[in-house]
């Protein structure tokens, strides 16, 4: 036993820590309050970088030690209370027995500068990588900009050491965007990503949030590694695994065994030999059929003043709400209609009723507007070359399978 402590440490996994930027600007703007420099949520973007940038080089504390004691904080809400206790215990962990902290719902570069200027107050010795995750249709199409003025600050670019981690979010895109536009904004984030960290010289690792259902980015292991973009996966790969997945797939030693060993043959084949790319005829199809989409999913899930009503009438949405599923409260607000619903009733609420109404909804519009505009010939190309259209193709008709039966 002695022998294997020593060679393998007394830590069998290591933490990821995930809270979302909302918290922590909230934390932020509690400080700058406190100090008498204004709000810091009402700032500008660039205002906001040039702060933390600043207190970030500085060799001084920012807050005086007796603030960040419980008894002795300054700052009474319950939220930035819990960001700063979060802080304090990771201040006195092991560096050996934390991974990633995760950004959910992340933006903006200051977004990412919040968490590191935080964990500097806490006194955190080591501090823990950080990782945004962009979740939202508008996230992910400004996250490749977001990384590249990152990239582009000196301090941060010596931070990081020539090493990032970036995480794509699946269920919450989908929700608001549906499940088509969402898939297509994933890849293209993808490829963004991973080109400007090639250009900054960043060996970059995509952390892909997804598993369990359709319209939560599940697919089969092979089949949605295979999918991604050429030159995304590059020895590398951080996945997700849903909570009611793990017993399937991992629940016995057998499978488990089976289960890794796909996807590491998976991840060596898809850098070895990586799809081919694109033509720009399906890419200008592609946009062309999500933007239809999206248009359709939102009319009916936003814009339809009956929706939220159907919504619980006909799905036990609101019972799915009180149970103590998950690691997380059923809405990120007590507030608010659907968009601040979690992924995780959402979907379940469609999968008890089988009408999984996330995972279809619009998609069916854009294929027959193309197709109706003579661009079926094309439709069959990319279904017959592209791995990306054919997986999508695939859990498309699987799940309506699911719906009709």
């Amino acid at each position: 036993f002695i022998y294997r402590v020593n060679c393998f440490g007394i830590e069998l996994l290591k933490l990821d820590i995930r809270q979302e930027s909302g918290r922590h600007r909230q934390a932020i703007s509690a400080i700058t309050e406190y100090l008498g420099l204004g709000n810091f949520e009402s700032w500008t973007e660039q205002a906001r970088q040039n702060f933390l940038i600043q207190e970030l080089q500085s060799k001084r504390p920012l807050l005086p030690k007796y603030i960040n004691e419980p008894e002795g904080s300054l700052i009474g809400h319950p939220d930035v209370q819990e960001v700063f206790a979060t802080m304090r215990t990771l201040a006195d962990q092991p560096p050996e027995s934390l991974g990633a902290y995760i950004i959910s719902m992340a933006e903006y570069p200051s977004d990412v500068l919040a968490v590191l200027l935080l964990q500097k107050e806490a006194g955190i010795q080591h501090p823990l990588r950080v990782v945004p995750l962009f979740e939202t249709l508008k996230d992910l199409d400004g996250a490749a900009t977001t990384m590249n003025t990152l990239f582009n600050m000196h301090w941060y670019k010596q931070h990081i050491q020539g090493k990032h981690e970036v995480m794509i979010g699946y269920s919450d895109s989908a929700k608001d965007a549906g499940f088509m536009s969402a898939n297509w904004a994933q890849y293209r984030a993808q490829e963004e990503l991973t080109a400007i960290a090639r250009k900054h010289g960043v060996q970059l690792t995509l952390f892909h949030g997804r598993g369990g259902s359709i319209s939560r980015g599940g697919a089969p292991t092979q089949q949605a590694l295979f999918s991604q973009p050429p030159g995304s996966i590059s020895g590398a790969i951080r996945v997700t695994e849903q909570g009611e997945m793990i017993r399937f797939k991992f629940g016995l030693e057998g499978i488990a065994m089976q289960n890794l060993e796909i996807y590491t043959a998976a991840t060596l084949e898809a850098t070895l030999l990586p799809p081919p790319e694109p033509k720009a005829e399906w890419r200008e199809l592609m946009n062309r059929m999500t933007d239809h989409s999206v248009k359709v999913y939102r009319q009916t899930v936003r814009e339809n003043p009956h929706f939220v009503k159907y919504l619980r009438t006909v799905t036990p949405e609101l019972e799915l709400q009180m149970l103590p599923l998950g690691s997380r409260p059923a809405k990120r607000k007590v507030s608010g209609g659907i968009e601040s619903l979690r992924a995780i009733p959402w979907v379940f609420a469609w999968t008890q009723i089988r009408l999984m109404l996330p995972a279809w909804l619009g998609t069916g519009a854009a294929i027959n507007e193309v197709i109706a505009d003579q661009q079926k010939a094309t439709l069959d190309e990319m279904l017959q070359q592209w791995p990306y259209f054919q997986t999508l193709i695939d859990m498309l008709e699987m799940v309506l399978s699911k719906a009709d039966a």
